[in-house]
């Protein structure tokens, strides 16, 4: 199949037909369909709509341009057939419409990746979108994007680890608001006229697991650690991480509707302190990390009675180990020092756990190398687990703003709040009386600062992290 655009059709906006999805990232239909949404995104504004009348003309022509993509990429994605047919629809209709605020609902509706878990299987995806971690504007993004999928993750989730909303995902070529730091692609970012419910979400591991490689590369040479074997191991291989992050990202996103939950578990869509965001977090985390130790002393135990574990299991058996080191160096290395310090939630939480851990022990800085006892690290890490669930079970009797007061001492139990914080003073009587809205506003941006560890660390790791700004598993 030629790659070039060969007919005549071709040469006034026709690209030939594209039937190989393994190619097609190199095909002008791509490269037509991704010119046009790159310069159709200057006429948006944040809804998505083109508001000037004189952007209409070329706004249809760029249209034109990516539903003429869409219908010559269309055959390499066979199993995403009425999606892309929906999504033509969706774009024509925005056109003729004069482009106001896009609704994209049915052409949402129809895509689902989830139904379609085959490791190596691709798919075209084409939305008015805001990117999290990325561009907060509705802005038409395109991308082609590979299925994670190994067998031992199918094994998993068809255990005791289901999860038929989570879809994982290889990025392989997109448009500038994945150019970010996101590393999600959520039904929920995409401009329609009403929510519905959801029945998938996906997360880019590759990216995850390029920007682990070289955060943790660093970080571990800034910090003089000396990495054990199999974490090490990962550090040179792309695919090895990926299948780490896939393992710890199914158990984590199950995780956010089971146990005790005294809240909504969609927290997004609450306002409270933003430290309880951190445990939430954290709290999935450790039971990822809980999880993969319970699976390894498992597959450990079957292996000293003297059986012969089936090759997935073994598989399952390694994962499990690599998971335990991602999760702690994912956390300590990367989410503490990432991002500002206004409500920088992920950032307490690797702050939370590298602070845990230290005071318990199993974490040394001393001669300015950093080491960790081995032996002792998984049982302190789900004893931070434990702390959290116990936490929720008993907030099931608190009202809220008493959870926020004994999530609080929680978190300062470990890290030292600023010595301004009025939540470590004690909030006032008028603001203890009054609604939650007043808790909220007593909380400093950056109510647990960087410890002087952080501080040191931040300003030598920063242009690595910088770095990772749009990576992809295929840079090195």
């Amino acid at each position: 199949m030629s790659l070039t655009t060969t007919s005549r059709n071709a040469l006034i906006g026709e690209p030939e037909v594209v039937e190989d999805a393994s190619v097609a990232e190199r095909s002008a239909a791509w490269k037509l369909l991704k010119d046009a949404a790159i310069a159709i995104r200057p006429l948006q504004i944040k809804d998505g709509s083109v508001p000037n009348a004189d952007d209409h003309e070329a706004a249809r022509t760029h249209v034109a341009a990516i539903v003429a993509g869409i219908r010559a990429l269309a055959p390499a994605f066979p199993h995403d057939a009425e999606y892309l047919g929906a999504s033509v629809v969706d774009f024509e209709r925005w056109a003729a419409e004069g482009f106001g605020v896009p609704d994209f609902l049915d052409s949402l509706m129809a895509f689902q990746p989830q139904q379609h878990r085959v490791d190596g299987i691709r798919h075209l995806v084409v939305f008015p979108m805001y990117t999290q971690n990325g561009s907060s504007d509705r802005l038409v993004e395109a991308l082609i994007v590979e299925t994670i999928w190994p067998e031992f993750i199918a094994d998993l989730e068809a255990g005791d680890y289901g999860n038929k909303l989570f879809v994982s995902l290889r990025l392989v070529d997109f448009t500038p608001g994945y150019d970010t730091n996101s590393a999600v692609l959520f039904p929920e970012t995409v401009a329609m006229r009403e929510i519905p419910s959801f029945t998938w979400g996906a997360i880019f591991q590759d990216r995850e697991a390029a920007r682990y490689r070289r955060v943790v590369r660093a970080a571990s040479e800034i910090t003089n650690l000396e990495l054990p074997e199999r974490a090490a191991a990962m550090l040179d291989d792309q695919e090895l991480a990926e299948k780490t992050f896939v393992m710890w990202d199914i158990i984590h996103d199950r995780t956010h509707m089971r146990g005790d939950l005294p809240f909504d578990p969609f927290m997004i869509k609450q306002r409270m302190p933003f430290f309880l965001y951190s445990l939430e977090e954290m709290r999935c985390d450790m039971t990822a990390f809980r999880e993969s130790v319970k699976i390894e002393r498992a597959f450990d135990a079957r292996i000293a009675a003297g059986e012969q574990l089936t090759a997935t299991e073994q598989e399952m058996h390694d994962y499990a180990h690599l998971v335990q080191y991602a999760v702690i160096f994912d956390r300590i290395f990367r989410f503490a020092i990432t991002g500002t310090r206004t409500r920088n939630y992920d950032a307490v939480g690797g702050q939370l756990l590298f602070a845990w851990l230290h005071q318990r022990g199993v974490l040394h800085w001393t001669d300015t190398a950093l080491a960790f006892d081995w032996e002792n690290v998984p049982d302190a890490v789900v004893a931070l687990g434990d702390a959290i669930d116990d936490l929720y079970w008993h907030s099931i009797d608190r009202p809220k703003t008493a959870h926020w007061l004994a999530a609080y001492e929680l978190v300062r139990g470990t890290l030292t709040p600023h010595p301004a914080s009025q939540w470590a003073r004690g909030l006032s009587d008028e603001i203890l009386a009054g609604a939650p809205k007043g808790y909220t506003d007593a909380v400093l941006d950056d109510e647990f600062p960087l410890s002087m560890f952080f501080e040191t660390l931040d300003k030598k790791m920063k242009p690595v992290i910088e770095s990772t700004v749009g990576i992809r598993g295929t840079d090195d």
